[in-house]
């Protein structure tokens, strides 16, 4: 089963998963569940979907994960796992053609280190335009981004390498993609001025198959931030 129309309290639970498939709870919307989305499709693994409305939420979702949050992954035996990182490592590991994080141990943790680095800049795309709608100052915001962002471009530059992970797009890239597919929307696409590297790094990521598969037209992710924004999010909007 999968469903594109969001599901929200009330509707009946989903029926088990396919054998030889998985199961993602996902909101079309959300980056963080765009990040499995990503990785789901870069391996070639047979899933559906349901998405849910996150803002009446079933008590069967909530079943599953008492954060109430996307992504989540469910197997045909019935095992749920949730948050983003966790259930991109996970199908990694359990479905091992195309692996995405590196062989070696080091080479692993530094990506999870730069993952790290890049949280704390996550809080800024939404902070910066809620701030501008609400007619604060965001210079210290933008300069903040800006300066974080460059550190990201002189990674690029040290590596000598198209990818974050190398010359190859790896868990890293996927991790890092969805909100930069929202710069315009979040209205922070001029915090990238001064990065060439990153802005080379954008146009190969926007060629990537998987990438194709799960990117919304800028004006349909502005449409339903403007519906969140305002409390009444459209999560089936487009459809």
């Amino acid at each position: 089963m999968s469903t594109e129309k969001s599901l929200a309290k009330g509707s009946a639970a989903p029926g088990p998963v396919p054998k030889d498939h998985i199961r993602l709870y996902s909101m079309r919307f959300c980056p963080f569940a765009q990040r499995t989305r990503l990785v789901l499709h870069a391996k070639g693994i047979k899933f559906d979907t349901i998405n849910v409305d996150l803002k009446n939420k079933p008590d069967w979702f909530l079943e599953k994960n008492p954060f109430g949050t996307v992504p989540v992954l469910e197997t045909p035996a019935g095992e749920v796992i949730y948050e983003s990182s966790i259930t991109s490592e996970y199908l990694d590991e359990v479905y091992p053609e195309k692996k995405l994080l590196p062989a070696f141990a080091y080479a692993k943790a530094q990506q999870k280190m730069l993952l790290e680095h890049f949280a704390k800049l996550v809080p800024l795309f939404y902070r910066i335009p809620s701030a501008k709608k609400n007619g604060d100052d965001v210079s210290g915001m933008e300069a903040e981004l800006k300066e974080k962002l460059g550190k990201l471009n002189d990674e690029l530059v040290q590596k000598k390498t198209k990818f974050f992970g190398g010359d190859s797009i790896t868990m890293i890239d996927y991790m890092m993609w969805p909100f930069f597919e929202r710069t315009e929307v979040f209205e922070v696409q001029h915090c990238l001025d001064h990065t060439p590297e990153l802005k080379k790094w954008i146009e190969l990521m926007l060629k990537d198959p998987a990438v194709k598969a799960t990117i919304h037209p800028v004006e349909t992710h502005k449409i339903f931030y403007k519906s969140f924004v305002e409390g009444k999010p459209d999560f089936d909007y487009g459809l």
